[in-house]
């Protein structure tokens, strides 16, 4: 199973035209407003002696924070441009990163063998995958975890469409970060609020966690105010 031609190149073409400039991505803030308090909400249920892995790592600057708290910290995405991009921010390898399609279970069952159970963290990946595509995201969230590991998944609720969308008005005009990802053909926020815990659901997880609290991202409006995006968090075992 493969992801569409058109999903592929969407991503490869936004993080080829993306810089090595830290917060160039809009969502690439600094781990103190992501990994770091999201961890703080994962470590309570996880096994530290396991390997995290950072699904939709993107250029890997969650995963680097995340390799200061776990022995291993593997960054994982489907655009081997983002790859590049986080190898190239980690010239002392203190995390791990490899290209990896989440809907190629396949690939999800090779990565499973070599590592072993696994944390796992993700961050907004499920919500802007395509409608085909998001069971199996769930599914390589379960595979990944084994019997021991433990998932940290937030995802963006449907409130934050209406949060994008007025962005886009903005008497400024439209925030360059977020004009970039719908210039590239990428649907934040389209996935409807219960189809979510229902993926995980049926995806075999079960929740220890779960709560509110938005993503912050690097973009501001033509006031200053920062874009924070609506989303629901959860810590999830697989039962």
């Amino acid at each position: 199973m493969d992801v569409s031609p058109r999903y592929r190149e969407s991503w490869e073409g936004y993080w080829r035209a993306t810089s090595d400039t830290p917060g160039e991505a809009i969502w690439d803030i600094d781990p103190a407003l992501s990994a770091v308090p999201h961890s703080e909400l994962l470590l309570p249920h996880a096994d530290t002696s396991l390997p995290v892995v950072d699904l939709g790592c993107g250029n890997g600057t969650q995963t680097r924070y995340l390799a200061t708290l776990f022995p291993r910290a593997i960054g994982v995405d489907l655009s081997q441009a983002a790859i590049d991009h986080a190898r190239r921010a980690d010239p002392a390898g203190v995390a791990e990163f490899e290209q990896l399609n989440l809907v190629d279970r396949d690939a999800v069952l090779a990565l499973r063998e070599r590592i072993g159970d696994a944390n796992i963290y993700m961050r907004a990946v499920i919500h802007q995958s395509e409608p085909q595509d998001r069971a199996a995201v769930a599914d390589a969230v379960a595979t990944l975890l084994g019997s021991r590991g433990r998932a940290f998944v937030t995802e963006l609720t449907h409130a934050s469409k209406a949060v994008l969308q007025q962005a886009m008005q903005d008497p400024g005009g439209p925030p360059e970060k977020l004009r970039r990802v719908f210039t590239h053909g990428l649907k934040p926020a389209d996935a409807e609020d219960m189809e979510i815990p229902d993926l995980l659901h049926a995806a075999g997880l079960t929740v220890l966690a779960s709560g509110e609290e938005p993503l912050p991202q690097t973009e501001h409006l033509s006031d200053g105010t920062r874009i924070d995006l609506p989303a629901t968090w959860y810590v999830l075992a697989k039962r």
